[in-house]
């Protein structure tokens, strides 16, 4: 009887130290979730403008697609490399952060430029000169997850980073339910974006009430706004994050803390003229504005570097 108590009470500890794991886990992913913000917005901004040109019933199809690449991409190439980097190198990391915050700024200011000066999208272009949908769906499905690989190391990236000291299994744990939990919750709210103008024809056409019907139109008529408000706001989380990441790099590397350390105290200043329970919401809104010009004046100057560099490996 001694022997069974004992065996109870060992497995009682055993759940109490999984279930402290698991609370870790979800800890953790929930705070590494929290810095992929703007890029989970832009990622769920951009993504359906693949589908766009192809019947309804393909939609779904195609995001499928992209979403089992973006799987894939996540927890079968990038986590093992990620986790072996913060094993080995981990000194890679913020390099690659930087890397990727560089990236981030790059494409906001390209879609701010593009906003001020419209342009015709070369790849677009050649993609509907293919012509046969198949093959055009194929291109679309491929441009899509390449993108989605670039988007994906950088969340990891971002997450690995964000995530507290622990063992390498909890560390790996974490990483995995970050990719899946943002995988799903971008991708998901993609279908829904993507069918929300069919979701409010039907309603528009076989709604019982009139409230219903006009709650159906309003939908139809509303989502291409919504979707343009989604795309500014998704640039502005780009140069938000990228340009939030440049300056904490160099300030971290000792390579130029001045703009980082200027803006923190900027932000503090300001936070001290406002009331007292704003104070924290005040520095946080001065910093992500700060954050986002540094951001947009670094891809600014990264246009004509990577066109030209771009431009000579299509020469070569």
């Amino acid at each position: 009887m001694s022997g069974l108590l004992a065996l109870l009470d060992d497995v009682a500890a055993i759940a109490k130290v999984a279930a402290s794991s698991v609370d870790d886990i979800a800890g953790m992913t929930a705070e590494a979730g929290t810095k992929t913000v703007g890029i989970v917005i832009d990622d769920a901004a951009v993504t359906p403008t693949y589908v766009q040109g192809f019947k309804a019933e393909r939609e779904l199809p195609i995001i499928w697609k992209i979403t089992k690449g973006s799987f894939f991409n996540k927890l079968v190439i990038l986590l093992p490399v990620a986790m072996l980097m913060n094993a080995f190198a981990p000194w890679l990391v913020t390099p690659l952060l930087m890397i990727g915050g560089a990236y981030l700024c790059f494409e906001g200011a390209e879609k701010v430029v593009h906003a001020i000066m419209p342009h015709a999208d070369p790849q677009i272009e050649a993609d509907f000169a293919v012509g046969d949908p198949v093959h055009l769906e194929e291109a679309r499905v491929k441009g899509a997850i390449k993108t989605d690989f670039i988007l994906s190391a950088e969340i990891m990236t971002i997450s690995l980073a964000a995530i507290p000291a622990a063992t390498f299994w909890l560390e790996a744990a974490t990483l995995a339910l970050v990719g899946i939990a943002i995988t799903v919750v971008v991708y998901g709210s993609v279908a829904l974006i993507v069918k929300m103008d069919d979701i409010g024809l039907w309603m528009a056409r076989t709604a019982r009430t009139g409230f219903g019907r006009a709650f159906g139109r309003g939908l139809v008529r509303g989502m291409p706004k919504f979707l343009k408000v989604l795309s500014v706001i998704g640039t502005a989380a780009m140069l938000w994050v990228g340009g939030s990441i440049i300056l904490h790099g160099l300030e971290v590397t000792h390579l130029w803390a001045a703009p980082y350390e200027a803006i923190h105290h900027f932000a503090v200043a300001v936070g001290e003229q406002v009331q007292a329970g704003r104070r924290g919401f005040a520095e946080w809104a001065v910093t992500a504005f700060a954050d986002g010009i540094a951001g947009l004046l670094i891809g600014l100057v990264l246009i004509p570097i990577v066109t030209r560099v771009f431009g000579l490996f299509k020469k070569a």
